[in-house]
C-alpha cells in the first residue's frame, strides 16, 4: 500500500507585487511552490495604491498554483509586505484602494504634524516620517479620498488576509506594528495615537482586530476559506509577521549577535534585541523571534537604484552584466564618483522624505561602469552606515548574512565586505521571507515547541554558501572614503534638497521634513 502525500507546512508571502506559497516539508525542504501576480498602480508622482482584494485573489491563485489539493497541508502562515493598509468597512471589505509602502503623499502632512514626535517614536519605535502606514492613512482620510462615514477600521495585508482565513479580526504585533499604531512595548493598540493623527471617531467608534504574538494560532481555517483555496477546513493558521521581519528568521537569525543584511529593492539589515529601545539610526519592529525586537535599518533605493540606472538613465543600452563585468575591473572608488543613493528618499538616520540621490565628482571620463561601480559602493557605504548605528546600540554582529537578488553578485558581495570591513557569508536559503513564514508555522502546527527548534530542524542556519572576506588594501581606501567624504556628504547638501523638494511642490518656504532634520 502506497504512503500518502508527505505533511506540510505553508509560508504564503503576499508581496508589493504578487503572492509565493511554498509548502515546506518537516526538514524545510520545498514540497511544492506557486506565484501570481497582482496589479500595483501608481498615481501622479509620489502615490502608490492597490486594490486590496487583489491580495486575497492571488493568494487564492498561487494555491491553486502550487497545487495545495495534493499536499498533506498540516498550517498555514503569513508574511507580507509592511506599512501597506487599506481602510475596511464593518464586514472587513476595502473601502478605497490601499495605500501602498512607498506612498509619499504624506510628506507635507508629516511636516505639519503638531503632536509629540517624541512620544510617537517612544511608542512606536518608529520616528515621524511618512513611512509609517498611520501617516499615509491620515493624508487619505484629509484628503477625501475615502468615503469616511463608511470606515470601521483599518487593516495591514497581514490582518486583511488573516480575517478571511480565519473569518474573525485578528493579526500579529509584528504584522501590525509597522503601520504606527501598536505600543510595542505593551503589545497593544496604540489607541490615543490613532486618535491624534486619524481623528478621534478612530480611537473611539472603528472596531480594531484582535493582537497576537508571531507564531500563536491565531484560528482554525474556515470551511470558506478552505473551499477557496483548496485547503482542508480547520488547520491552524498561525500568525506571521512582516517580510523583513520573516526574511531574517529566514536566514536563521534566532539571537542577538547575528546580523542579515536583505539586498532587494531595498537594503535591509537587522540585529535582534532582547530588550526594546528606538532611535533615529534604525526602526524597532517586533520580531518574528518570539520575545524579541528587531532594530532595523531601510535603505529603500537598493536594487532600485541599479534598475533606475540601468533601465531609466541608459535606457536598457547596456545590459547589468556588461556593466557588472566592466565595473570589476575599476579601482575601489569609482575613479572620484560617489552616489549617495536616495532616489527614494531617506529613512535612517536622517528620516528626511525630501532627500534625494546625490552624485558628485563627475567628470569626462565617467562612463555608464563608473556610474554602475558608484551605486554598488554608495549602496554599500550607507550599508555601513546603518549597521554602525546597530553596533552602537549593542549589536555585536559576529556574523553578517547575505540575502536577496542582490547577493547574486559577488562584485558588490566584495565590495560590502571592503567598505563594511568584516567577513560577510552569503545565505544559500530558498526564499527566506517564506522560509521565515514556513518555521513560524512548524511551529504553530506543533511539530516544534519553539522557532530554535523549528530553525534546527529546518536546517536554516547551516544553509551558507561563499563567504567574502575583506581586503585589507580595498578597505583600507573605502575607510578613507567613509570618512572623508561620505559621511558628511548628506548634510552638505540637505539644504539643497530640501529647496529642490519645496520648488517641486509650488512653494518657496519651508521644507516638508521628518523626525531626523535637526541631526542632519
Amino acid at each position: 500500500m502506497g504512503r500518502g502525500p508527505r505533511a506540510v507546512v505553508l509560508g504564503v508571502d503576499s508581496s508589493t507585487t504578487g503572492c509565493k506559497v511554498l509548502a515546506f516539508d518537516r526538514e524545510g525542504a520545498v514540497a511544492a511552490e506557486g506565484r501570481a501576480p497582482h496589479r500595483l498602480d501608481r498615481v501622479g508622482t509620489d502615490g502608490f495604491e492597490q486594490d486590496a482584494s487583489a491580495w486575497w485573489t492571488a493568494m487564492r491563485a498561487a494555491c491553486e498554483a502550487a497545487r495545495v489539493g495534493d499536499l498533506s497541508v498540516e498550517a498555514v502562515c503569513l508574511t507580507h509586505q509592511r506599512e501597506t493598509a487599506v481602510f475596511v468597512d464593518r464586514e472587513g471589505a476595502p473601502v478605497g484602494p490601499a495605500v501602498v509602502w512607498m506612498d509619499k503623499r504624506s510628506a507635507t502632512r508629516v511636516a505639519a504634524f503638531t503632536g509629540d514626535r517624541a512620544r510617537f517614536a517612544a511608542v512606536t519605535g518608529k520616528p515621524v516620517s511618512t513611512t509609517p502606514s498611520v501617516f499615509k492613512l491620515s493624508e487619505r482620510l484629509a484628503a477625501g479620498a475615502v468615503a469616511a462615514a463608511h470606515v470601521d477600521g483599518v487593516r495591514e495585508v497581514h490582518g486583511f488576509l488573516a480575517e478571511r482565513l480565519v473569518g474573525a479580526p485578528v493579526t500579529s504585533t509584528a504584522s501590525a506594528g509597522p503601520m504606527g499604531l501598536v505600543d510595542l512595548q505593551r503589545g497593544t493598540w496604540a489607541r490615543d495615537l490613532a486618535a491624534e493623527v486619524l481623528g478621534p471617531v478612530a480611537a473611539a467608534s472603528w472596531s480594531w482586530p484582535r493582537l497576537v504574538t508571531p507564531s500563536t494560532v491565531m484560528g482554525p481555517l474556515t470551511p470558506a476559506a478552505a473551499e477557496a483555496l483548496g485547503l482542508p477546513a480547520g488547520i491552524p493558521v498561525v500568525a506571521g509577521a512582516g517580510d523583513g521581519q520573516c526574511a531574517g528568521l529566514g536566514a536563521g537569525i534566532t539571537e542577538p549577535g547575528r546580523a542579515y543584511l536583505n539586498l532587494g529593492t531595498a537594503v535591509v539589515s537587522g540585529a535582534l534585541s532582547a530588550t526594546y529601545d528606538h532611535g533615529l539610526g534604525y526602526r524597532t519592529m517586533v520580531a518574528a523571534v518570539p520575545g524579541h525586537y528587531l532594530r532595523e535599518t531601510d535603505l529603500q533605493g537598493g536594487t532600485l537604484t541599479l534598475t533606475w540606472l540601468t533601465e531609466t538613465l541608459l535606457g536598457g543600452a547596456v545590459s547589468r552584466t556588461a556593466l557588472e563585468a566592466e565595473a570589476a575591473g575599476i579601482d575601489p572608488g569609482a575613479e572620484g564618483l560617489v552616489l549617495v543613493p536616495y532616489l527614494a528618499g531617506v529613512m535612517n538616520p536622517y528620516w528626511d522624505d525630501t532627500a534625494a540621490g546625490v552624485l558628485v565628482g563627475l567628470r569626462p571620463h565617467h562612463g555608464p561602469a563608473h556610474f554602475y561601480r558608484a551605486a554598488l559602493e554608495g549602496i554599500a557605504l550607507e550599508v555601513r552606515l546603518h549597521l554602525e548605528a546597530l553596533m552602537a546600540a549593542g549589536a555585536d554582529l559576529d556574523e553578517v548574512v547575505l540575502m536577496g537578488g542582490g547577493s547574486r553578485s559577488d562584485l558588490w558581495c566584495q565590495i560590502l565586505a571592503d567598505v563594511i570591513g568584516r567577513p560577510l557569508v552569503r545565505a544559500v536559503t530558498p526564499e527566506a521571507t517564506a522560509l521565515g513564514a514556513g518555521l513560524l508555522a512548524a511551529v504553530g502546527a506543533g511539530w516544534h515547541p519553539d522557532v530554535e527548534a523549528a530553525v534546527g530542524a529546518f536546517g536554516a542556519r547551516r544553509r551558507r554558501g561563499r563567504g567574502f572576506r575583506p581586503d585589507a588594501r580595498h578597505a583600507a581606501t573605502y575607510r578613507d572614503l567613509y570618512r572623508g567624504v561620505y559621511t558628511g556628504l548628506y548634510a552638505a547638501v540637505a539644504p539643497h534638497t530640501r529647496a529642490l523638494w519645496s520648488l517641486r511642490q509650488g512653494g518657496g518656504g519651508e521644507t516638508a521634513t521628518s523626525e531626523g532634520r535637526d541631526e542632519t
